[in-house]
C-alpha cells in the first residue's frame, strides 16, 4: 500500500527515498550534492550507493559542472542543493553547460519559497521558476505533495534532457492517493471543477487553494482549481478552456508574481483568450526571516488571506 491522502510527509525525504529506489534498478544513476545532503536528503542515496555519490562541497557551480560531465559519460545525473543556490549561483553553468548541450541532468532543488523560514531572504528562492523557465530545453516542475514528487522524480529519471524540479522545505499534506494517482507530465490536473472563477496554482499553495475553495463556497463563489504542476511546457489548453468558462483567473504561487506561474498564465491568456487575471505571490520583494507559517500569512498565501483577496477580485 502506497502513501495515502491526508498523510503529512516530508517531500525532501520522499525525494531521497525515491532516489534509492531508482538506484536499485538503474545503475547509471548518480547523485551530486553541494554539501547539503542532510538537508536535501540525498544522504539516503549516499549511504546506499557511496560510489555513485559525489559531494562537490560548498561549490554549486562545480556541482552543476560535475553533473554535466557525468551526463556526457552516459550517466543520469541528479544534482541537488537549495533552490536559491542551484538556480542563482549556478545559473551560467545550467544555461551554458547543461541546457545548451541538452545534457541529461536533473536539478532537484529544495528549500524554495518563503517557507525556508528563519534562514531569511538570502536563502528564499522567489525567482527560481522565472530563471529556469527562461532557459531553452529546460523542463520545469513543481510537485504539490510527496506522491506527485515521487512520480516526478521517476519521470525525470527516464526523461532525456534537463529537468528542474522545485521542492519545499516544509512537510506537505498528501492531496493524492498513491495507489490511484496517475502522473500526467504535460497535462495540468483539474483538482475540482467550478464555474465562477479559476484558481491556477501548484506546489505547497495547492492545499491552501483547496481549503480556500471550501470557504468560498459558503460565500457563493464556486471556484475551479487547476494544479499546473508542470510550468514548462505548461498545459495551455486546460487553462484556456477554464478561462472561457469562468472568465476570471487567479494564480497563486510561493514565488514572485514576476516571471513565475502568474506570468506564464498571463502570457497564455493574452495571446489566446484575454481576460481578467489576479496574480497572488510575493510582489517584487525579497523574503525575510521568520517562522514559515507566519511568513505564509504575511505574504497572503494561506487560505484565509486567499479568500479575502479572491472575494475582492471576484466583485
Amino acid at each position: 500500500m502506497g502513501m495515502r491522502t491526508g498523510e503529512i510527509i516530508s517531500v525532501r525525504k520522499t525525494y531521497g527515498e525515491t532516489l534509492v529506489e531508482l538506484g536499485e534498478t538503474q545503475e547509471n544513476i548518480v547523485v551530486v550534492d553541494a554539501d547539503l545532503s542532510c538537508s536535501t536528503m540525498t544522504m539516503y542515496f549516499e549511504k546506499k550507493f557511496p560510489e555513485r555519490f559525489f559531494n562537490a562541497g560548498i561549490a554549486e557551480q562545480d556541482a552543476i559542472c560535475t553533473a554535466a560531465g557525468l551526463a556526457t559519460c552516459g550517466k543520469i545525473a541528479f544534482v541537488s542543493t537549495f533552490a536559491m543556490f542551484a538556480t542563482g549561483r549556478a545559473y551560467d553553468q545550467i544555461r551554458n553547460t547543461i541546457a545548451y548541450s541538452n545534457l541529461n541532468v536533473k536539478i532537484v532543488a529544495t528549500h524554495a519559497g518563503v517557507t525556508v523560514g528563519e534562514d531569511g531572504a538570502s536563502h528564499q528562492a522567489l525567482e527560481d521558476i522565472s530563471l529556469m523557465r527562461g532557459i531553452p530545453n529546460m523542463l520545469v516542475m513543481v510537485p504539490c505533495d510527496s506522491i506527485e514528487a515521487k512520480a516526478m522524480i521517476k519521470f525525470a529519471a527516464n526523461y532525456k534532457g534537463p529537468v528542474y524540479i522545485r521542492l519545499p522545505r516544509t512537510n506537505l499534506t498528501n492531496i493524492h492517493d498513491e495507489d490511484s494517482y496517475q502522473f500526467t507530465p504535460y497535462n495540468a490536473k483539474i483538482i475540482s471543477e467550478g464555474k465562477d472563477i479559476t484558481i491556477v496554482t501548484n506546489g505547497e499553495t495547492l492545499i491552501e487553494c483547496i481549503n480556500a475553495k471550501k470557504i468560498l463556497e459558503g460565500k457563493g463563489i464556486n471556484a475551479e482549481i487547476i494544479n499546473a504542476h508542470t510550468v514548462k511546457p505548461i498545459d495551455t489548453e486546460t487553462i484556456i478552456e477554464s478561462a472561457k468558462k469562468t472568465k476570471k483567473i487567479v494564480t497563486v504561487e510561493n514565488h514572485s508574481i514576476n516571471g513565475g506561474l502568474g506570468s506564464t498564465v498571463c502570457e497564455i491568456l493574452s495571446e489566446n483568450y484575454p481576460c481578467k487575471v489576479k496574480r497572488i505571490g510575493t510582489k517584487d520583494v525579497f523574503g525575510q526571516s521568520g517562522e514559515q507559517r507566519e511568513l505564509m500569512h504575511y505574504y497572503r498565501l494561506t487560505s484565509d488571506e486567499l479568500v479575502e483577496d479572491i472575494l475582492a477580485f471576484a466583485k
